[in-house]
């Protein structure tokens, strides 16, 4: 049987076009296993804890120069968790902290909390203090008689 080379260019094309799919496929499969996953529950509940401690605490943060209140800075923080949550997975809340809460993603200046005409700390060292009293009470409460 004599060789037809339009059918062997066809099988060429298709094995190229085959492969090409695959490459694609395998690209895009990479691609959305960077996207995140939703933050797990139990870590969420603390951080929306935390947040909403931060939020009734009366104290004022600072950002980039600015001294805004509590509740907006809970506001401020609760996009940078939504966009950190386009991002990657949130394993704890402590990586919360250290991503979203510690500072300025546009000027990297730390940000501060200041409490009661109290000295300002750094925002990092009061949400991680506040972070222990949140588990605190949450363990407390899940060991309370029912």
């Amino acid at each position: 049987m004599k060789p037809n080379p339009s059918l062997e260019r066809t099988v060429r094309q298709l094995n190229n076009y085959m492969r090409s799919l695959a490459a694609i496929a395998v690209a895009f499969s990479f691609c959305t296993a960077v996207q995140g996953a939703p933050t797990p529950p139990t870590v969420r509940a603390e951080i929306d804890a935390l947040l909403a401690k931060l939020k009734s605490s009366g104290c004022e943060f600072s950002r980039n120069g600015s001294w805004h209140s509590a509740a907006d800075a809970k506001t401020h923080l609760l996009r940078k968790l939504e966009y950190l949550e386009k991002k990657t997975t949130l394993p704890n809340a402590e990586q919360f902290i250290e991503l979203a809460g510690t500072s300025s993603s546009s000027s990297g200046q730390a940000y501060q909390v200041k409490c009661s005409g109290g000295s300002a700390v750094p925002s990092a060292t009061w949400l991680t203090k506040e972070l222990a009293v949140v588990r605190a009470a949450a363990g407390q409460s899940a060991s309370a008689p029912k």
